[in-house]
């Protein structure tokens, strides 16, 4: 197999679909037009919702059909921007194109700011009227739930005031977090040899079979997050105060309190789903030690957590990931891997690793008229292969729901991780049917199980994690970097326990945690994704075929329905607590498996 096949050389997205390039006279049209849309829409519908019988449904439908074309013309210009920025985030003209496009856009939607505005302040009795006639039948949830932010609305001058400020604050903070992170090359020495990697190829050598330059890796890491501390820490510092700002400002009651708004879901059933998820960690523990164990070693370190059970497994190839993750997806809805084929053959995906790429992984919906497109850092391991299972399953979703508009074709983000990590489950199930051998079945159970307690058990941890950072920001004050490494050390050790040892230079490792700079409290809905999807699974094997049509219906449906109501018709209540062990009952039964399985081995 040649580098090329596993490295995915060359596989870079094509964005011809948004613009032909950064100086395309159409993307600086679009921007010019929105402009003069915005002021007509404001002198035609300003003042006319808000009024003491309530709008005509029909004149608020019209509106919302041109608010809508209006949005989806404002925000292709930056959404293209940040796809070319996230595949290299050097070129300074990159940089400037993404500043132009915020700055335009804040200018364009706080000229139409007035309408969100109005609806929210509009009486119930005549809102109700609007929400439930025939004429807003298709815009229904989306009016609904911009409602549920009345208490935390602010004027209209002080949130416009607000938006453009955003440019030169918090989006400016993020922005200059991702520049950083994918500017940095670690500098490793492997085999004897000094290298400069980025952090995607960094972060891949901890699944090296070699200990040895796992802990290079990981010590290679931490020298680069500490060389880089003042900056990070002060970013962090910066937006998680700003987050304090804006929940003072906005009347939210918990640092949470706005991520769960805008999931459409209550406290309870968080605090629930982690609670769940901490009570059934002793699999944790169980597994790693079980680890330990087959890998051979005294003690388990941060650095081996994701080392291979067995050293011979081989790379794979670009070409065999995309064949492998299609015929998954097929083997559940043939309709679901020819969406998915396209975004192999249509170049909607960007999977080469390369310095100034964005590191991670992620799906962007862009626009109902276009498509979406994926980015990942493709290194030939069997974890990327899932990543790409993942990013597709987003992709699916955000496809599918395209035909709902602009305004509700984005999913809460519980939802959209349950259809991601649902793509996961169909390409492990189908490698499980096909494997035979005990000692391969073994390391792709081994890999799954990893995986899962990756994306339940960690992310909780991190959720943990971000409530101590903010609590503490705001108790404390400006935070040193030593007391962000105790707090990312003592949630990691709950999840741990004994069964890994967390090195000091672990410490260090929330430094290049995107979702804590950009999404805020986004990494529930990780295990809120899992634990849904081991139980909808299960469901799925129960009614077979008969599952699919719901399946896809759900995805399609995007942002058109509160999640709670879109899985009631699947038979879901994720209100009971009791629910999340139906999702915790497979990873104990996976982690019972692996140990069955090696000890007929040894």
């Amino acid at each position: 197999m040649t580098e090329h096949d596993v490295s995915a050389t060359g596989v870079a997205w094509d964005l011809a679909d948004l613009y032909r390039g950064p100086d395309d006279p159409a993307l600086h049209a679009d921007l010019d037009a929105a402009t003069e849309r915005a002021a007509a829409f404001a002198a035609k519908y300003r003042g006319t919702v808000n009024v003491t019988d309530g709008p005509a449904p029909e004149w608020v439908a019209g509106a919302l059909v041109a608010l809508e074309s209006l949005a989806e013309q404002t925000a292709r210009p930056a959404i293209y921007a940040g796809l070319l920025h996230a595949a290299d985030v050097r070129p300074p003209e990159h940089g400037a194109l993404v500043a132009l496009t915020q700055a335009r856009g804040s200018e364009i939607r706080n000229r139409v700011l007035f309408f969100e505005l109005e609806w929210i302040a509009l009486a119930d009795e005549p809102a109700r009227r609007v929400i439930e006639s025939a004429a807003c039948r298709h815009y229904r949830h989306f009016l609904a739930s911009l409602r549920r932010y009345r208490p935390h609305t602010l004027t209209e001058p002080e949130e416009k005031i607000l938006e453009e400020k955003a440019n030169t604050g918090s989006r400016a903070f993020s922005r200059l977090f991702d520049e950083l992170l994918s500017s940095l090359l670690f500098e490793v020495e492997l085999d004897g040899q000094r290298q400069a990697l980025n952090e995607s190829a960094l972060l891949a050598l901890l699944y090296d079979s070699c200990r040895t330059s796992r802990q290079a890796a990981a010590q290679a890491l931490t020298a680069g997050l500490r060389a880089n501390a003042l900056v990070i820490t002060s970013i962090f510092n910066t937006l998680v105060q700003d987050h304090a700002i804006d929940d003072r400002l906005r009347s939210y009651d918990d640092p949470m309190a706005a991520r769960h708004l805008a999931n459409e879901i209550d406290a309870r059933t968080v605090e629930a789903l982690m609670a769940a998820a901490e009570a059934g960690g002793g699999v944790v523990h169980d597994y790693y030690q079980l680890k330990r164990r087959l890998l051979g070693l005294d003690v388990l370190y941060d650095y081996d957590r994701y080392a291979p059970v067995f050293p011979d497994a081989p790379a794979v190839g670009w070409p065999a990931c995309r064949e492998l993750v299609l015929a998954a997806y097929a083997d559940f809805s043939p309709a679901m891997s020819e969406v998915a084929a396209r975004f192999f053959a249509e170049r909607w995906i960007d999977a080469e690793p390369r310095d100034g790429k964005r590191g991670g992984a992620f799906s962007a919906a862009t626009v109902a008229s276009a498509h979406p497109y994926v980015l990942v850092n493709y290194t030939g391991r069997a974890r990327d292969v899932m990543t790409v299972a993942h990013e597709l399953g987003h992709g699916v979703h955000q496809y599918l729901a395209r035909e709902r508009g602009f305004l509700q074709m984005n999913t809460a983000l519980t939802m959209a991780e349950t259809a991601s990590v649902f793509g996961e489950m169909l390409v492990f199930d189908r490698l499980r049917r096909q494997q035979h051998d005990a000692k391969a079945k073994l390391a792709l159970l081994c890999g799954k199980i990893e995986d899962t307690f990756a994306t339940v058990f960690r992310q909780i941890a991190l959720t943990r994690f971000e409530q101590a950072l903010h609590a503490a920001r705001r108790q404390q004050g400006e935070l040193a970097a030593a007391r962000i490494g105790e707090l990312w050390l003592q949630s990691n050790a709950a999840v741990y326990g004994d069964s890994v040892t967390l090195t000091g230079d672990y410490a260090w490792w929330w430094g290049y945690i995107p979702h804590f700079v950009h999404s805020p409290f986004y990494c529930y809905a990780y295990g809120f994704g899992e634990l849904l999807v081991l139980a909808l699974y299960e469901i799925y094997r129960r009614e077979g075929a008969a599952f699919v049509p719901k399946y896809l219906d759900l995805l399609a449906a995007g942002g058109s329905e509160a999640p709670a109501t879109l899985l009631e018709r699947i038979g879901v209540d994720v209100s009971q607590p009791e629910f999340w062990q139906l999702g915790l009952r497979p990873i104990r039964a996976m982690v019972d498996e692996a140990a069955a399985l090696a000890a007929a081995l040894s």
